[in-house]
């Protein structure tokens, strides 16, 4: 059996240089050069995805979604209406998000059109940076702030702090991860990433912040 070529779209306009598989069904084209959509992926009409991408098989983007540049998305994740990812986030495999706190199907029998709601939508937000283990289920409304980091399988049902390691049912944080993803111990006022050596401090609220004030 061959492989299967990606087809790569030329040309100025939106769309430039996006690499897309043949299985793959994308029906928008707000989605930035260098980015790569795999097998059997779907990418639905009103979805906006930046540069420098890589979209996973079976992934499923919805319309009304936003995705920043460099973002990886793995396989089988599922990305709703509402939900913005930043710049640089990592979507595991089987990452779930939601969109509805208390959904219902539209269609059921004893729903009449005047007992629809129409304000049902709830945004969801993924700051730059963070990463969301396999499997992790994002709950409507909640913010997940810069470089943080939520546990395979975690559920994560309320906000999580910029650089805040979460995990378990539902996610509660753990610890603190430095911007190249290892833990670091911020016990004191003071604390420095063994891995990339990057300084940290916490601030008076409780925030995790670079000492050179690039997290401000």
């Amino acid at each position: 059996m061959g492989v299967a070529r990606m087809a790569t779209k030329a040309g100025t306009g939106p769309g430039a240089g996006v690499r897309i598989h043949p299985t793959a069904l994308v029906e928008t084209a707000a989605i930035g050069e260098g980015t790569v959509v795999w097998a059997f992926a779907h990418v639905l009409a009103g979805a906006q995805i930046g540069r420098d991408c890589s979209i996973g098989d079976h992934a499923f983007i919805e319309g009304g979604s936003r995705i920043g540049d460099g973002v990886t998305v793995k396989n089988g994740a599922m990305i709703w209406d509402g939900v913005t990812i930043g710049d640089g986030v990592f979507v595991g495999p089987g990452v779930l998000f939601t969109n509805d706190r208390y959904p219902r199907s539209a269609r059921a029998p004893w729903l009449d059109r005047d007992h629809r709601r129409e304000d049902w939508l709830v945004q969801t937000t993924v700051e730059e940076g963070a990463s969301l283990g396999a499997g992790a289920v994002i709950l409507p409304g909640v913010r997940i702030g810069r470089f943080a980091m939520v546990a395979a399988g975690a559920v994560v049902t309320h906000d999580v702090a910029p650089h805040a390691l979460v995990r378990g049912n539902p996610a509660r944080q753990a610890g603190w991860v430095c911007r190249c993803g290892q833990p670091i111990a911020a016990t004191e006022a003071r604390a420095t990433c063994n891995a990339c050596g990057d300084g940290y401090g916490l601030s008076s609220h409780g925030a995790l912040l670079l000492l050179d004030g690039s997290d401000d």
